[in-house]
């Protein structure tokens, strides 16, 4: 009986998440405009989307943000989760701190931090700002990640290894990084999702000639969901699938899923 309430629940959860999303991708193959009602399978609105040369172009925008965002975040998230992971004082605990509020920060207390910063500097908004700002609020979620997969590990593999006369670059580059390859996947795949997903903070510090994705959406649906949003929204989240299913597969191949 008790198993079969905790099913029940984990299912009624399930359906909860993934309905609003079956719906999405059922009524962007649906001829209907207004979703309401199935009238004939179709694909009219990814032919209107590939006319829609607007939201082409803000999608690619939010590409290249997103891919560059995520990498360097997640560059820079290893190196300062190696320089915390060899940590054991008072810097360990200021730094984790420090992340952790830029976590839990309200997105519209870092819109408003972000644009003043540009505004003080003198940056004019754009690509630029979007860039800085994307990897300024992902690069407390790369660092975590990553920090938490090497926090996981034997620490007398790398005793091992001084023992053995390995310097700290052998060190880094043979064993830290090879064990750390899932949650540098992670955070790369999680920061670049955090980008392309980003309303508050890129309302703030974008500009009306550099307009990406999440903004473009936003403004279509203040006038009525668009059948074409339908349409990009499943285009993306079978982008999504595609690439977690690779990192898993990359992931299962070298042995790192059977650990």
């Amino acid at each position: 009986m008790n198993n079969l309430l905790k099913n029940s629940f984990i299912l009624i959860i399930y359906c909860w998440l993934y309905i609003p999303i079956i719906i999405l991708i059922t009524n962007s193959f649906n001829k209907s405009r207004f979703g309401i009602n199935w009238e004939e399978f179709s694909f009219k609105w990814y032919t209107v989307l590939a006319n829609n040369s607007s939201l082409i172009e803000a999608t690619k925008y939010s590409l290249i943000i997103g891919i560059i965002s995520a990498t360097i975040a997640t560059i820079i998230g290893l190196i300062t989760a190696i320089v915390i992971y060899y940590q054991n004082n008072c810097f360990k605990s200021f730094i984790t701190t420090m992340l952790f509020i830029i976590i839990i920060s309200p997105d519209i207390v870092m819109a408003i931090s972000l644009l003043l910063f540009f505004t003080l500097f003198n940056i004019s908004l754009g690509f630029w700002s979007l860039l800085f700002s994307h990897i300024t609020f992902s690069l407390p979620f790369t660092t975590i990640t990553i920090y938490s997969r090497l926090n996981g590990f034997d620490n007398k593999i790398l005793e091992a290894a001084k023992d053995l006369g390995a310097n700290i670059i052998i060190i880094i580059y043979k064993i830290i990084i090879p064990i750390a390859i899932p949650g540098i996947i992670a955070g790369w795949l999680l920061s670049f999702t955090l980008s392309i997903d980003d309303v508050v903070i890129s309302f703030f510090v974008s500009s009306p000639q550099f307009e990406v994705l999440p903004i473009k959406i936003f403004s279509m649906v203040k006038l009525g969901i668009s059948p074409e949003i339908n349409a990009l929204g499943t285009i993306l989240l079978s982008t999504t699938i595609i690439l977690a299913g690779i990192s898993q597969l990359l992931l299962y191949k070298k042995g790192i899923l059977n650990e």
